[in-house]
């Protein structure tokens, strides 16, 4: 089937079974795999592009929800920290489109862009792995995810542990979790959102992947 808009010929079976195969293993991480989905439509699929940016953009929309869904039902969502990522995430995605359209519309300069954020997150997630320190936040989601297979085991219906925030103002935020106490800083977390936004909105992305490991790195969250 020919696409016009991407300028490309491809079975349509192909990309919803590709996005579906990355979406599985990426939801785990709060991530919806849109990172990975970019490669795959621009070295394998041929589409270049600034459309290319566009569509990963609608596959965040579609494929974010479900994730959001199952996290505020299990009552992990820290609504204050979830606003201030949107405060400064969205102006940054949309100057990012406008650097990617006016600046970055050459596929070779975008491929060393988007080659360069994917060496970032890589070598995040490595670090991560090769960590001997265990953050709060993977201690958390241990005792979570323990507390969830007890009560399964059990057949029980009670309530999950929920996220509860102690302090929100301009300047900090602290919530708590499963036992654990988080306390981050307000200002340098909406900065970081932003230059993200905007790192996202070159790339197409929603900037959770490279959100996620500065979060817990930094700010052990």
């Amino acid at each position: 089937m020919y696409f016009e808009v991407a300028g490309i010929t491809v079975n349509p079976l192909i990309p919803p079974l590709v996005a579906f195969i990355i979406s599985v293993f990426t939801s785990t991480g709060g991530v919806s795999g849109a990172f990975i989905i970019l490669p795959f439509q621009v070295s394998v699929l041929g589409f270049t592009s600034p459309a290319v940016s566009a569509t990963n953009q609608l596959y965040n929309v579609v494929a974010i929800p479900s994730g959001v869904y199952r996290y505020i039902r299990e009552g992990r969502m820290v609504w204050p920290l979830t606003w201030i990522v949107i405060a400064g995430t969205l102006p940054g995605v949309l100057i990012g489109a406008l650097v990617r359209i006016n600046y970055l519309s050459n596929p070779s300069s975008f491929k060393v862009f988007a080659g360069f954020v994917l060496l970032y997150i890589g070598f995040r997630i490595l670090r991560e792995i090769l960590s001997r320190k265990k953050p709060k936040t993977l201690e958390a989601e241990q005792k979570f995810n323990e507390i969830v297979k007890n009560l399964r085991a059990k057949h029980s219906k009670a309530k999950l542990p929920k996220a509860k925030v102690l302090r929100f103002n301009l300047n900090v935020l602290e919530y708590e979790f499963v036992g654990e106490r988080f306390n981050v800083k307000t200002i340098p977390i909406f900065l970081i959102s932003s230059i993200v936004g905007i790192v996202g909105g070159i790339y197409g992305i929603g900037g959770g992947a490279i959100m996620a490991p500065i979060y817990v790195t930094f700010f052990n969250l």
